[in-house]
């Protein structure tokens, strides 16, 4: 028995250290006027909010808005310093990035595939991120 309560003593302030929360950013969109062309929404990331480096992203939800409807051959990407993942609409959820950093950057990427001038402009009203994560 005093080992038990021993090693509960000596685990429960590792215990104590776990953390688990959320962080959310939004910005302005992009504008692609042409199709095979790329471009990076600016950067997304939290603001002070990591009591340590160790934090781990869990799972993520994005959100993006379009200024007229979705162009054939969009695509959209969610981007980490390591690693892309495709998006599967305006709207949704993904554990993809499970295991990356928590407190790194983030950035949308669009990329139509149609060739010549895009008619109308694809325009990005915004971006939005939330990050689940814990450590």
């Amino acid at each position: 028995m005093k080992t038990v309560l021993s090693l509960f003593l000596l685990l429960m302030p590792l215990a104590a250290q776990a953390v688990s929360g959320s962080w959310m950013a939004s910005n302005d969109g992009v504008e692609l006027r042409y199709g095979q062309t790329r471009a990076e929404s600016p950067v997304l990331h939290p603001v002070g909010i990591y009591p340590n480096t160790q934090v781990r992203i869990r799972s993520i939800s994005w959100r993006y808005q379009l200024m007229s409807a979705e162009p054939a051959g969009l695509r959209v990407q969610l981007c980490t310093a390591a690693r892309c993942i495709s998006l599967a609409g305006g709207s949704g959820y993904s554990d993809a990035l499970e295991g990356e950093p928590a407190d790194g950057e983030f950035r949308f990427v669009y990329y139509v595939q149609a060739h010549g001038a895009l008619n109308p402009p694809l325009r990005v009203i915004s971006n939005q991120l939330i990050v689940n994560y814990e450590s």
